[in-house]
């Protein structure tokens, strides 16, 4: 054997891994080994999809559908690993490789979804679906993958086809480009500080976190809003701050995203165009629980008024703070989170900074998410360092079902770091599935400040919120008990995924939850009972704010994908304006959650015409959460019952089917606008 020969055969995707739960060998794995992988692993998948489409035999669920997905085994598992540490923990090479892999990826399923002959044999077993004698969820699986073929252009004429494999090759270039710029100027721009007076207001923790040399340096996430903003009384800074992060993307420069946004804009509604649909959009939709972009946009219509209008009483709250003051000044966006924190002292007589001494990382993780779990589910975590991790900083928990059985791994990776995508989420290293006999090995994955050697992890109540948020769809996934890998874990409906993980977040304020986990980090106190009884009292406070800042971000990503192809505009700042103006949501003090240049769930791909999703979602969970607390809350027959009738199927069955199943209704709106305060009666 040449020594190339045996560099290949030691690539670790290549072969199944043999860890605990089929868990990637990360230890193993170099950036050289992602293109020898891609290239074996697309190959080895035409062949088999080739095998298929050419077979002589007539076409059957077994030889087509099944055989489809058991094709692409090296492809999945590199794709697996590499698409989530390239937003974990990236690196140049990685991002050169994904530039290069991106329209080859593109072409790789092109190949299989306007392949003819394929679609042939999958066209012909769907029109005789009734008489197959297929399970529910094998009929679905065949339904699905026609529905897939359909939408990627099979029934095309071949120039149509041609131009749809083109369409596709540079939006996944331009997807990609965006990204990568999102994350290279993060990492590039910070607001320097070199006075250390103008960090009044930060604790000492933060601000030693935030040293860099002789000055300071403070980092910019993802969102419009910035941590900072909430605690530091020097106004200019708080300006500088916001202005810097309004700016991202469209101030010049290498990563400018305006003309990425609108090029992709226009390449989706040529997309959707050529597939007969009147807009991106309304393409995007179709297959979601939502079905129709009139049902979104009167969605977020019925929304819109009543939490602008919120919004506005709680800027005049504010603005009778600084008129007390005489500050001078009309409130401006980058006041919002320090004023608003003064008129909750004043409301609640606390401010957020006292909370932060009770969320220690490890009691909210063990003493809270994880407690919360085991009451409704039963289940238990088992840490393990054992396994190889892609970071230091992650962290393997072996879970076990209520009978004791291993059921899953869970990897926590909680830190911020320049190799990371902004925000949080969740994804599945391995899928479950009984075809492959596969258990999932999910990841969560945050971006909480890490503090100086030696100090304590303490959380913001939202970055409690969010593990338990991103904890839900880990819950998703651990708990799926399908078939195929097509229907695992979270493979539902966009405007549904979020619905697990809202739910979860329940459990975050939950006082039962809460009495368990809110111990301060010196002593192990528990939160005092006054204390927690004025955070939950603060549940709906500033909920104008945060509805109407998702809003806004909401209805800019459906209007960029509402245009027909030749109506996209170019001046990215222009159309952000007449939008927003448009749908009555333009309040200057409360901007965008993202704008366009920095929208990474729009422009990147994963949430393009569906960030309603969130809100749609959350009305969903307003009416589980009512369901939960009649039927007493954090108890073991309600987890089950939600486990058995959502978290279980993943997309086996019709969303929908699966809500009505759980709550025994259809949704109402009536409860989200109560839970956010925006109902006639809400403060």
């Amino acid at each position: 054997m040449s020594a190339a020969e045996s560099n290949m055969s030691e690539n670790p995707f290549f072969s199944e891994s043999t860890l605990a739960f089929n868990m990637p060998p990360f230890d193993r794995i170099t950036d050289a080994d992602y293109v020898p992988a891609f290239e074996r692993g697309m190959a080895e998948q035409l062949r088999e999809i080739q095998a298929i489409a050419s077979n002589p035999e007539n076409p059957t669920f077994e030889n087509t559908i099944v055989a489809m997905e058991r094709s692409g085994r090296i492809l999945s598992r590199v794709s697996a690993v590499f698409d989530n540490l390239k937003g974990a923990d990236t690196d140049p090479k990685i991002q050169e490789i994904d530039n290069d892999m991106a329209p080859k990826r593109s072409d790789q399923a092109d190949a299989i979804y306007l392949n003819p002959a394929l679609f042939a044999r999958v066209d012909a077993l769907f029109r005789q679906r009734a008489s197959l004698g297929l399970d529910p969820e094998s009929l679905r699986l065949l339904e699905h993958y026609h529905r897939d073929f359909v939408r990627a252009g099979a029934q095309l004429s071949e120039a149509g086809r041609e131009r749809m494999k083109a369409l596709n090759s540079e939006v996944a270039s331009l997807q990609t480009t965006f990204s990568q710029n999102v994350l290279k100027e993060k990492n590039a721009d910070s607001v320097t500080v070199g006075d250390p007076s103008e960090l009044a207001g930060l604790e000492p923790a933060e601000i030693a976190a935030y040293r860099k040399g002789d000055g300071y340096s403070i980092p910019l996430q993802n969102t419009t809003g910035q941590q900072p903003l909430a605690s530091l009384q020097s106004r200019a800074l708080r300006e500088r701050i916001m202005e810097a992060s309004l700016a991202r993307g469209s101030h010049g420069g290498p990563y400018d995203n305006r003309a990425v946004v609108a090029r992709l804009a226009k390449l989706r509604a040529e997309q959707a165009a050529l597939l007969g649909y009147d807009s991106f959009a309304a393409y995007t939709v179709e297959p979601q629980t939502a079905r129709t972009v009139s049902a979104v946009d009167g969605f977020l219509a019925q929304l819109s008024p009543p939490s602008v209008a919120k919004a506005r009483r709680e800027a005049a709250d504010m603005q009778a703070i600084v008129d007390q003051e005489h500050g001078g000044f009309q409130l401006a966006a980058w006041d919002w989170d320090f004023y608003s924190e003064k008129v909750r002292k004043a409301k609640y007589s606390f401010d957020e900074s006292q909370l932060k001494p009770y969320f220690e990382l490890n009691h909210v993780l063990f003493d809270g998410v994880f407690f919360a779990a085991h009451r409704l589910y039963g289940i238990t975590f088992k840490e393990r360092h054992d396994l190889p991790v892609y970071h230091p900083d992650v962290r393997v928990f072996e879970v076990f079902d209520a009978d004791g059985k291993p059921l899953a791994l869970l990897l926590e990776d909680f830190y911020a770091r320049p190799s990371k995508n902004g925000g949080a989420w969740m994804n599945e290293y391995v899928s479950q599935s009984s075809l492959f006999g596969h258990k999932a090995v999910v990841g969560n994955h945050h971006n909480i400040p890490k503090p100086a050697a030696g100090e304590p992890t303490l959380l913001t109540f939202d970055e409690v919120t969010t593990l338990f948020h991103e904890f839900g769809h880990g819950l998703h996934g651990i708990f799926s008990n399908v078939t195929y890998p097509l229907f695992a874990g979270t493979s539902v409906p966009t405007d549904f995924v979020e619905y697990p993980s809202q739910v979860n977040e329940m459990w975050a304020s939950w006082p039962e939850v809460v009495k368990n986990y809110a111990k301060h980090y010196k002593t192990g106190e528990p939160m005092p009972a006054a204390l927690m009884d004025k955070m939950l009292a603060t549940m709906k406070f500033n909920q104008g704010y945060a509805t109407t800042e998702y809003l806004e971000a909401t209805l800019l990503d459906q209007a960029w994908h509402e245009f027909k192809p030749d109506q996209v505009p170019s001046d990215v700042a222009g159309f952000e304006r007449a939008t927003l103006h448009r749908y009555g949501v333009d309040f200057a003090p409360v901007p965008p959650r993202y704008r366009s240049t920095y929208f990474s769930h729009s422009f990147s791909g994963e949430y393009a015409a569906n960030y309603y999703s969130y809100l749609w979602a959350d009305v969903l969970v307003a009416d589980s959460i009512e369901w939960f607390s009649k039927h007493g809350g954090l108890v073991r027959a309600s987890g089950d019952h939600f486990r058995q009738t959502v978290l279980s199927h993943g997309g086996s069955v019709e969303a929908m089917d699966l809500f009505k199943e759980f709550t025994g209704g259809d949704p109402d709106v009536g409860p989200l606008l109560r839970r956010r305060g925006l109902d006639q009666a809400g403060n």
